[in-house]
């Protein structure tokens, strides 16, 4: 046995009777003299505590400190780079009663064990002494998903981790927007620069009033015993980047903006300092509906001189992100750079493309393209330089999901990501994207580099073409128009697509739908100056406009057929290639749409709509309607007057319809 090389007696022999078993000795195979076995060394450990901590390595940045002391600098210790950051956020925290902030400790308040650093902040107070002097506010400062899955799960009601490791989150009895309880402070700067009355998204409140609500969230942030703060960054152009601040009382609110915002590295967050905006997520708390301009306990504050933005009564992540968009609707124009609520991908040779649509009308559809890269899906710059995508992921609407129609959103639901008010199976946690017994607004946020063909950076040279896409239930616009720069601008102030209506005795009427700039919601200056700087930049660098109708041929609703999605992705294909640049183009009445005779894949009758409509008359009725209803929308906007003695108020005027045109 023993030649064999397993083991062998100790004795060399068989034990006689009455004595011990000999022993049985290993012959381990060694390399170098040392013996590979699993044994080593006991934790350095007395207690279970100090055996966890051993589990977690401590991380901090590790920034070369750079000045004119060169490399014999001394780099700044974690506990100054903890105070800094503390004091930071004690100074946001400040009350109206606090001028200093209040107390702040740094780590999870349920953590005793000695892992966790605490580095207090103190400040007494100013004015009075309170119980809120006593206490310490536990900061949790930019964690990574990982601890905010662990704090949602361990502490939010309706926090559950999913079969394709998402995390599934409630947000309450919000599950949409509150636009209605959307404020903007009005003083003497936005009273000049604002938008402001009918059509305009900007409801107004004063300085006081702001202060009272800002007073309210940050009192109620204060009386928590943890308080999640976010420090990240908005536009992946470094030039017009702004630094914004999150505080909120929601582990699931941290993780969406973690998701959202650009993620700083860890050597940019040691350098953060101020930031340049703060957002006091107090949503969980309501507004008191008896303060003045409050109509409902919802509201969403925004103060542009003291670049802050409070958030009452509505737990709905998605104003978080939309009230940071509008926020950067004001900032980037004053700066010359055009803030666009649209996709942008790029081609393998450099072209980028524009798309801009309401819901339903393709834009996320198309603008994701495996041919092309995806620069981002909703929110974008276009600066001196190029384009750049304003955020660091995707809010994707996920009701009626599926792997084979939308695969690039099926498989970014994984680990870090967010699913809100979805529906999963209570012991498989597999998500039903069908149910709609939440909300129909079901939605996923998730970094962009979950998508694999997501161009990181992202940012992009001039834009070659804006695509302004419309799904037109009345089915009497083009599958595709060329537009000229007066054209773009009015169709882009006007923001058109049309809605179906619900079914009375088996007929559906379309609705006609405006959203100024395709995102009146967000905008903050008036349309026409947004229109004008995107006409400039596209006359400066050449680009094309067009309006791509991905609704219905042959008849509105309930009478024709839905654009066959094969062949709008074949007249997009041509847009990006440049070969409709190239085609043979007619007029047609009303609106004046340039429309080719040609393109490769698609039947040449549909082009033309009326060729579509087996009802002449019924096609003409209805090109008038859709007409008048575009000059209605428009009456909002033609007493608005700019560029040189108005003369471009005058152009975008004449771009639109002419119902005289119509041959009846």
């Amino acid at each position: 046995m023993a030649a064999n090389g397993d083991f062998s007696f100790a004795n060399g022999g068989p034990q006689a009777k009455g004595k011990s078993l000999p022993k049985i000795q290993t012959h381990a195979k060694r390399e170098n003299g040392i013996c590979h076995d699993d044994s080593g060394p006991p934790v350095k450990a007395q207690t279970i505590d100090q055996l966890h901590s051993l589990q977690r390595k401590k991380s901090a940045p590790t920034t070369p400190i750079t000045g004119t002391q060169g490399g014999f600098a001394s780099p700044r210790s974690e506990e100054d780079r903890h105070r800094q950051q503390l004091q930071s956020i004690s100074a946001s925290l400040a009350s109206l009663t606090r001028e200093t902030g209040p107390k702040l400790v740094k780590g999870d308040p349920t953590r005793k064990g000695p892992d966790t650093p605490k580095v207090e902040h103190h400040h007494a107070p100013t004015v009075s002494v309170s119980d809120s002097a006593l206490k310490f506010t536990h900061v949790l400062y930019n964690l990574s998903p990982a601890e905010l899955y662990e704090q949602a799960i361990k502490y939010e009601h309706g926090s559950f981790i999913t079969s394709s490791g998402a995390i599934a989150t409630l947000s309450g009895a919000k599950t949409g927007r509150s636009p209605r309880d959307k404020r903007v402070v009005r003083d003497d700067t936005t009273e000049q620069d604002l938008w402001w009355g009918k059509g305009s998204p900007n409801i107004e409140m004063d300085e006081h009033t702001f202060m009272i609500n800002r007073e309210r969230a940050v009192d109620y942030l204060n009386s928590l015993d943890k308080v999640f703060v976010n420090d990240q960054f908005l536009n992946w152009d470094p030039e017009h980047r702004i630094k914004v601040r999150i505080v909120s009382a929601r582990a699931y609110h941290s993780l969406f903006m973690h998701n959202m915002c650009i993620r700083p590295t860890p050597e940019e967050l040691e350098d953060f300092g101020t930031p340049d905006f703060t957002i006091y997520n107090a949503g969980r708390f309501p507004c008191n509906r008896f303060t003045h301009y409050m109509t409902s306990s919802t509201s969403i504050d925004i103060n542009l001189a003291r670049k802050e933005m409070v958030i009452l009564g509505t737990q709905y992540a998605g104003e978080m992100k939309k009230g940071l968009f509008s926020v950067m609707h004001y900032l980037m124009p004053k700066r010359g750079v055009l803030s666009l609520h649209s996709g942008c991908n790029i081609g393998k040779h450099g072209d980028v493309a524009l798309f801009f649509g309401l819901s339903g009308t393709g834009k996320t559809t198309l603008s994701t393209d495996h041919n092309r890269f995806l620069i981002g899906d909703d929110e974008h710059c276009w600066t001196d330089s190029g384009v750049s995508n304003i955020e660091g992921g995707c809010y994707a609407k996920c009701i009626d999901l599926s792997r084979d129609k939308e695969p690039d959103i099926w498989n970014a639901i994984k680990f870090g990501t967010v699913l809100e008010n979805v529906v999963f199976d209570e012991h498989t946690r597999e998500v039903d994207f069908g149910d709609k017994s939440v909300t129909e607004n079901t939605r996923a946020a998730y970094p962009i580099e979950y998508i694999p063909n997501a161009k990181l950076p992202c940012v992009g040279p001039h834009p070659k073409n804006v695509i302004l896409l419309a799904c037109d239930a009345f089915g009497v616009l083009p599958p595709v128009s060329k537009l000229n720069l007066a054209q773009t601008m009015y169709h882009f102030i006007s923001g058109y697509t049309a809605l179906v209506a619900g079914v009375e005795d088996g007929i559906k009427e379309p609705q006609a739908t405006f959203s100024a700039c395709f995102g009146a919601a967000f905008i903050m200056l008036h349309p026409t100056k947004y229109a004008a700087m995107l006409a400039e930049k596209m006359q400066t660098h050449g680009a094309t406009g067009w309006l791509v109708n991905t609704g219905w041929s042959g008849g509105s609703y309930g009478f024709g057929k839905r654009m066959k999605l094969t062949y709008t992705r074949r007249i997009i294909d041509a847009i990006h290639s440049g070969s409709l640049l190239n085609a043979e183009y007619v007029k047609t009445d009303v609106f004046g749409l340039e429309i080719p005779t040609s393109v490769h894949g698609v039947p040449p009758e549909i082009l033309n709509p009326v060729n579509t409509w087996a009802d002449k008359h019924a096609y003409n009725e209805t090109l008038r309607k859709l007409a008048g209803l575009f000059k209605k929308n428009f009456e909002v906007f033609a007493d608005y007057r700019i560029g040189r003695d108005d003369e471009l108020t005058d152009e975008i005027l004449a771009a639109g319809p002419i119902v005289d045109t119509l041959a009846l």
